[in-house]
């Protein structure tokens, strides 16, 4: 109808949101006159792609705020996403799209409704709104417990994002999302795990022996980019680095975007627009312009990373798009996985799922978890706290064979976190603990 598309979500599912807002203004991805329409927005702005900015989260007032802030009218859509259905900052926008607009707006989540409903009072007041469309796109457990990056993100990155891509609607819709995802499974049944195995290897040796990483993502630049920023929440990793934080400590990882000149363009060049600021008073310090712009991956990167790591080897690893497919180098190593059958949207999707096992393993050989459960969660919001004590139940449970009161477990916690050291595990530190209570 020629109005706007709002794309809404926090942490993972916003980078999601800015991806399929990217990929809708790139050439060739989607239909020509949807590039103007679509804008997407993420708990914390723009910033928040490289670092969770704590105070969001958990305020459904934020949500609103930024909401109105981009202009959301009574003739525009929400389209909002969370992986497990109970984000305060994601239902706060979404019950005020459902008051301003015509349109109902869409809520796509990935937990059960009896369970939400059970144990979520504003998950429930969601499900039980009849003005708000609710699509329900639970996956079952994750591979790695609690990390939704993979499974869940990419489930809601397909479903949202086929509908861009096709505008009969109705039941046609329907039958291009099952092609695609036909396509994909076919796909990742014809990539070697043999291949993956040695990038894995290489990666993590390069860290093991104190040395970096520099990502140069050729034409994949968001979807390089959010992999690499989602490992410093999951993992409990050093987040990337600021040049207006002298004293930050250095990232594992780093991400160059070849050929822009300076900050500015560089993020012109990731985003394909201006970067989204949030000028906010007490918060401006993380979410504003000046803020984003510190985060350079402009082609001075390489240079103001040796020095910081003192001459430090840095390793490149270049990702490419060829005919045949997705390219990637690291040092030695070269491969090209299959594309060819792939559109370019659907070749971000398999290089989203070739990253994401990829770091996942990584981080396993680094031994940032425990079996499949997430021991480095960083406790920095309501919903991680609670992660947090829940794996360390669950990992006493397992070593132990006893239970440990909830609260026990909270008060633990808050009492550990002050003098937690950098690099160290809240989780094990909490098993340490109280296994000797």
């Amino acid at each position: 109808a020629g109005d706007r598309v709002y794309l809404c979500g926090c942490g993972a599912t916003g980078r999601l949101s800015l991806s399929l807002e990217l990929f809708c203004r790139a050439e060739g991805m989607v239909a020509q006159d949807y590039r103007s329409q679509v804008r997407a927005f993420m708990a914390g702005g723009d910033a928040a792609l490289i670092r969770s900015i704590e105070r969001f989260e958990d305020r459904p007032d934020f949500g609103e705020r930024q909401l109105r802030e981009l202009g959301f009218g009574e003739r525009d859509l929400l389209v909002a996403s969370t992986e497990a259905g109970e984000t305060p900052f994601v239902i706060g926008a979404t019950e005020l799209a459902a008051r301003v607009s015509r349109r109902a707006p869409f809520f796509l989540y990935g937990n059960p409704d009896d369970i939400l409903s059970a144990k979520v009072e504003r998950s429930r007041r969601v499900i039980e709104n009849s003005a708000i469309r609710k699509i329900n796109l639970s996956s079952g457990p994750m591979a790695l417990s609690g990390s939704t990056r993979m499974q869940a993100s990419t489930i809601l990155m397909v479903a949202i994002g086929t509908t861009f891509l096709d505008r009969s609607g109705g039941k046609r819709v329907a039958q291009s999302l099952s092609l695609r995802v036909e396509a994909l499974m076919a796909w990742w049944e014809s990539v070697s795990e043999s291949i993956l195995a040695s990038f894995i290897e290489e990666e993590a040796a390069i860290y093991q022996k104190d040395e970096y990483v520099i990502y140069e993502p050729g034409p994949y630049g968001m979807t390089v980019l959010t992999d690499t920023t989602e490992r410093s929440p999951t993992f409990a990793l050093v987040p990337f680095e600021n040049d207006l934080q002298p004293n930050d400590p250095v990232s594992l990882c780093y991400l160059h975007l070849e050929g822009s000149a300076s900050p500015a363009e560089a993020w012109r060049a990731l985003l394909h627009r201006d970067p989204r600021t949030l000028e906010w008073g007490e918060l401006k310090h993380l979410t504003g312009r000046e803020a984003i712009e510190g985060f350079d991956f402009s082609d001075g990167v390489l240079e103001r990373r040796r020095q910081r790591t003192e001459g430090a080897i840095h390793h490149r690893f270049r990702v490419r798009d060829v005919s045949e497919g997705i390219q990637w180098r690291l040092g030695s190593l070269e491969t090209t996985f299959p594309g060819a059958a792939l559109d370019s949207f659907g070749r971000h999707l398999a290089l989203k799922m070739l990253l994401n096992t990829h770091s996942t393993l990584v981080m396993g050989r680094l031994g940032r978890y425990e079996d499949n459960v997430m021991t480095y969660v960083s406790a920095s919001n309501n919903k991680l706290i609670d992660r947090a004590v829940r794996y360390t139940q669950q990992i006493l449970e397992r070593r132990q064979g006893r239970g440990v009161p909830y609260e026990t477990v909270v008060s633990a916690l808050f009492e550990e976190r002050s003098t937690l050291r950098p690099n160290e595990s809240i989780v094990l530190r909490l098993v340490d603990r109280l296994s000797h209570d």
